[in-house]
């Protein structure tokens, strides 16, 4: 009895883990590693890159101003003087917290509008025609009709730069979830006629435990999906408002606010216009091919081949 149970000890092997099997998928495109490496690299640049190099990115240096990259500033200087790296790095940390929280904002509102209008027939019809007047909206001059409407207020009631920021997030997440609510919303109305779903309310299975028990969990790979595409499209408007003079001040650096700035000095010093659009440009390639990576790892269609 002994030597059976040391044998079925011994031939037994605990199951693997399923997202070791995504890992495994995800390691085979290339583009997505190059891509999450690069991200990486960006988030420890901005974050922890003005630990090192410690030149205030507002100070002002008149004697050194419009300079070229040198070893005392290597993406040179602006018309005042002061320093590009140190200013693309706190712009950068502006870019990525505006990026990161209107993803944030938007797949929660995406995700709810999607869960509600998938799993409650009653409600389906009201918020996709919601989402669908959203679609049709034109974002751009929405985003600037709201931008000119609320900006005074918030900067009044919360300074400059925090007013600024709320504005902006709210702007880009509010006009950002759509896309992710009908890929939520799809996969809900495929999963409810599954047979563990159907079991689960066979047993009188409340509907807030079915969702967050069986129907959120396996949304997830579209969500995360979203979740990187949503980062790319948030960094991009950002930038383009602050290109159009509409975001942060004039004196609050951003990777956009760079862009807008460097253009009048495009002619005699133009690498004040390729290091933020370098740094827009790279980033948002990086999170994309993340994104693409993530969907075959994610996709149970995919993986294993």
């Amino acid at each position: 009895m002994t030597d059976l149970t040391r044998l079925e000890s011994e031939t037994y092997q605990k199951p693997r883990n399923q997202w070791w099997d995504v890992w495994d998928q995800f390691k085979t495109h290339k583009g997505a590693l190059i891509g999450a490496g690069f991200f990486i690299l960006v988030l420890l640049f901005v974050f922890l890159g003005p630990l090192f190099w410690t030149l205030d990115a507002q100070y002002i240096d008149i004697r050194a101003r419009s300079q070229g990259p040198s070893l005392a500033h290597p993406m040179g200087t602006d018309q005042l003087g002061r320093d590009t790296l140190a200013r693309i790095m706190v712009g950068g940390q502006t870019s990525l917290l505006v990026g990161l929280t209107a993803m944030l904002l938007a797949l929660i509102v995406g995700t709810l509008v999607g869960v509600l209008a998938g799993y409650f027939k009653r409600l389906d019809g009201i918020l996709m025609r919601l989402t669908d007047l959203f679609l049709a909206l034109p974002l751009l001059p929405l985003l600037l009709v709201i931008i000119m409407l609320f900006r005074d207020t918030l900067r009044a009631q919360f300074g400059p730069e925090k007013g600024i920021f709320i504005l902006i997030v709210f702007v880009i997440g509010i006009t950002s979830w759509m896309q992710t609510a009908r890929i939520v919303r799809g996969d809900v109305l495929a999963l409810k006629e599954r047979e563990f779903v159907l079991a689960a309310r066979s047993i009188g299975t409340p509907p807030y435990r079915m969702i967050t028990r069986h129907v959120l969990p396996n949304v997830l790979s579209p969500i995360m999906v979203s979740a990187t595409l949503g980062i790319a499209n948030a960094i991009i408007t950002e930038s383009a408002l602050s290109f159009l003079g509409l975001g942060f001040p004039s004196d609050f650096p951003t990777w956009g606010r760079l862009l807008f700035d460097g253009t009048d000095w495009l002619q005699r010093n133009p690498e004040r216009v390729i290091w933020p659009g370098l740094a827009i440009s790279l980033t948002v390639l990086s999170v994309n091919y993340i994104g693409d990576g993530l969907r075959d790892a994610l996709d149970p269609r995919i993986r294993g081949r």
